[in-house]
């Protein structure tokens, strides 16, 4: 996993300065101690934090001034799509040695991490079996999609489903979430969640559906998980209720995704819309949000009941929370419905990972 030659680097270092570049961190230093990184880097410090992991977040331009840049190795744990970006700053600046830490190489350590220290279990650790589990997986696309540079070919149980479909005449799927009982006009807001609204009315409520799979989910155009052919032979009803993401870490707790992506006014929305409805949940989740990891980006594979029961937990509590929103989630578009959706996933399956057979798979980065 490891290059061997990074053994005798005198200044090893990490592009990024948040939950993938700390994520890796922390698995880094577990799994290869022998490899020591000293620091963060980013383009700039403006809305980056200056310490991280108890280690100093520094931008790339001063950096290049300290250190002899051909005794410096970088790994780059950022987004994919600005790896590029990241390259050209990097030879801008005399740094030549660098490895891109792409969601495979990401998912693999986080995997081989959390086995290590026993969280999170892994799909890829149950055995395989004989007979295949159905699946009934949807793509979350949009029209303004930019397309992909790699061909990925789809596998028969994913399908893309065209989000916001409602919006717009320009089709880029064969499903659109427009179509039978949806809030398609809720996109700006909802983003990949019109998606899981219409999979839930329309797939996994009685008399609903039209598919006899075991499994329905959902991922994104770009983000997907990591399940292959012979990971379907490892699920089974008997064995798997859910199959999420390994989580992301967040410092110092997981309060910090949302306090770079939402309103305060709306975070106080959400909980107050948590303890109307959910006030079992609302009392757990003052503890659980001071934890470290989270699951992101509203991905998943269940159960056709479990899914269907965490649908009926989560939209009801969107549904209040936009009513509660000033101005009201009608009445604007800034995405911040799926942002509070990624919270409240943490929320729902860290509090049900006793009573729910939770599995985890890398999370991939389509480029």
């Amino acid at each position: 996993m490891m290059d061997e030659d990074l053994k005798f680097t005198v200044e090893l270092a990490m592009y990024g300065a948040r939950s993938l570049a700390l994520s890796m961190y922390h698995a880094i230093s577990e799994l290869y101690p022998e490899y020591m990184i000293r620091y963060f880097l980013v383009t700039s410090l403006q809305n980056n934090p200056h310490r991280l992991a108890d280690l100093s977040v520094k931008e790339i331009e001063q950096f290049s001034l300290e250190v002899k840049k051909d005794k410096v190795h970088i790994l780059i744990a950022t987004p994919e799509d600005v790896h590029p970006e990241i390259i050209q700053q990097l030879k801008k600046h005399g740094f030549s040695h660098y490895t891109c830490m792409d969601s495979r190489k990401e998912s693999m350590l986080m995997e081989r991490y959390f086995s290590k220290i026993g969280k999170f279990p892994s799909l890829h650790a149950l055995p395989i079996k004989a007979d295949k589990a159905s699946l009934e997986v949807f793509m979350a696309r949009f029209h303004k999609d930019k397309p992909l540079k790699e061909i990925y070919t789809l596998p028969s149980w994913l399908h893309p489903l065209q989000v916001g479909s409602g919006s717009t005449k320009t089709r880029v799927a064969e499903y659109l979430d427009s179509t039978g009982c949806n809030i398609s006009e809720k996109n700006p807001n909802y983003c990949e969640l019109t998606g899981l609204y219409w999979l839930w009315k329309n797939r996994l409520v009685d008399g609903a559906s039209i598919s006899d799979a075991e499994y329905y989910g959902l991922f994104h155009y770009r983000r997907i998980l990591d399940i292959t052919d012979i990971d379907l032979k490892r699920i089974s009803q008997k064995d798997v209720d859910v199959i999420l993401q390994f989580p992301t870490f967040h410092e110092p707790d997981i309060r910090e995704h949302h306090t770079r992506y939402v309103r305060e006014s709306d975070w106080e929305a959400m909980l107050q819309a948590l303890q109307e409805l959910q006030p079992e949940y609302a009392k757990a989740f003052s503890e659980i949000s001071k934890q470290a990891y989270f699951y992101n980006y509203n991905l998943i594979i269940a159960r056709k009941q479990v899914l269907a029961d965490y649908c009926g937990w989560l939209f009801p509590i969107l549904e209040r929370t936009e009513s509660l929103s000033v101005p009201r989630g009608w009445d604007r578009g800034d995405r911040y419905i799926g942002y509070l959706g990624e919270n409240l996933m943490t929320l729902y399956f860290l509090y049900h990972q006793k009573d729910l057979k939770i599995y985890h798979t890398g999370r991939l980065m389509l480029t």
